[in-house]
């Protein structure tokens, strides 16, 4: 390997805990991350480690993130930071569209082309925790990493916790000599798999056109006027599994509504392929409705606080990635469904942010572990997926941009950018992303106009 990796090793005496800070190099980008080992005789109770902080002797530095909401992620904002803190923070389980987990430190002139810059990422989808803060002696600290908020991690004599990595870049040459960097960052030592630099293919997705309403006939139907436009990948979107004719049910039942596909996923996906197109289809594997034979059968799989009514989110719950039995579900379920079903292509959802956090799989002393527990739940399904089937192309979706990170991207080579089809409002969004991440991993979809969201 060229990479070159440093470690600097702490240790305090009287715990017994070693703190080791981790470098490494990948062309211009440097990684770090902590790893916290108890060496000691007693159980130690972290509440805050940060993967990343910087500290620069001089002050006077503009910050650049990138805010949002569903339907208008990634808007670029920029701050003048001459004294105090400024942060910028998830608390919504995943990366969020609220801010995300990429932004910028640099010069307040700087442009296009010139200026200093530095641009931070974390390989993370779950909360972070970012923050710029000027001393009164006029220097400046940055910090990255693991939101604190909620998160409490019991360590144990002989464990170790160990933080996501952060990334950080720095150029000259202004916000496009970043772009540069993070662009072959994220294509050569991020994505990986068979998809890393294939070219991807042209589809064409059922939701705008059918929505619930879709039978075996309507989607041949469709998929022949795709072919003639020359699309090469037909995607099944929400409604075909289950009792599914709105989002109040069968979430969890990963089965063919025999009425809508009488013969299943398997006879679907070859008359597709008869017809020269590849076929694809949409899961949110992480949600259950409480109206679905999983909910029934496993009422305890989901997060919910004991004695405590649940606050619903699209008619929807999530279910307790914290808990093996759940992650083992998944992997057995979407494998026999992927290939039986005869699948090329699987689009990723996740459609509700996180609420009633709690871990019926955890006691009640280790809850402050649930949100990180989670997303390491969530990143061993989609490993033991994406090696088990590595000729699928896998793409995340989180109602549009919610969960649009380098976490993500280590698994699924591309991201569903925005719920936006409007093609006005995608140049926006587009930009956004573009600062941080190769446009490659942004999907895209060419919709009807007027745009159905945005009129």
């Amino acid at each position: 390997s060229d990479t070159e990796h440093l470690v600097v090793r702490f240790q305090e005496s009287l715990s017994g805990l070693i703190l080791e800070i981790h470098y490494a190099l990948y062309g211009e980008a440097i990684c770090r991350h902590a790893v916290l080992i108890n060496e000691g005789t007693e159980t130690a109770e972290l509440e805050r480690l940060m993967s990343l902080q910087l500290d620069l002797p001089i002050s006077g530095f503009a910050v650049t993130g990138f805010y949002g909401a569903w339907i208008r992620e990634m808007q670029r904002k920029t701050v003048f930071l001459p004294a105090g803190k400024l942060v910028l923070e998830s608390r919504s389980g995943n990366s969020s569209s609220y801010v995300n987990p990429f932004f910028l430190l640099h010069e307040p002139g700087a442009s296009e082309k010139s200026g200093e810059c530095i641009g931070f990422h974390l390989i993370y989808s779950g909360n972070h925790y970012e923050a710029v803060e000027v001393s009164p002696y006029g220097k400046t600290r940055v910090v990255s990493g693991i939101n604190p908020l909620g998160f409490r991690y019991r360590l144990n004599p002989g464990e170790r916790f160990i933080t996501p990595q952060a990334v950080l870049f720095r150029t000259s040459n202004g916000f496009s000599g970043i772009s540069e960097e993070t662009h072959f960052f994220v294509r050569e030592h991020v994505i990986r798999g068979r998809w890393q630099n294939k070219l991807r293919p042209v589809l064409l997705n059922s939701w705008e056109a059918c929505y619930f309403n879709i039978s075996e006939r309507r989607l041949i139907s469709l998929a022949k006027a795709a072919k003639k436009l020359g699309v090469e990948l037909f995607v099944m979107d929400d409604g075909w599994f289950g009792e599914r004719n709105d989002d109040s049910c069968s979430l969890g039942d990963w089965e063919a509504n025999q009425k809508k596909l009488p013969g299943g996923l398997k006879r679907l996906s070859r008359k597709l392929h008869s017809l020269g197109l590849d076929f694809g289809i949409w899961v949110e594997p992480e949600m259950v409705n409480t109206e679905s034979t999983l909910y029934k059968q496993h009422p305890k799989w989901t997060m919910a606080v004991p004695g405590r009514a649940h606050s619903e989110g699209r008619n929807q719950r999530i279910l307790d990635l914290v808990n093996p039995e759940v992650q083992e579900h998944l992997i057995r379920i979407l494998s026999n469904l992927l290939a039986d079903g005869e699948i090329q292509y699987v689009k990723w959802d996740y459609n509700r942010v996180f609420s009633d956090v709690y871990s019926p799989s955890l006691p009640p002393e280790r809850q402050g572990e649930t949100a990180h527990r989670y997303i390491l739940g969530l990143y061993r399904i989609m490993r033991t997926l994406t090696d088990r089937f590595p000729d699928i192309l896998f793409e995340g979706c989180a109602s549009g941009g919610n969960r649009f990170d380098l976490g993500i991207l280590s698994f699924f080579p591309q991201i569903w950018g925005s719920d936006n089809s409007d093609a006005l409002c995608r140049t926006r969004i587009q930009e956004g992303y573009s600062f941080g991440y190769p446009l490659n991993t942004v999907s895209a979809h060419v919709s009807a106009s007027p745009n159905h969201q945005t009129l």
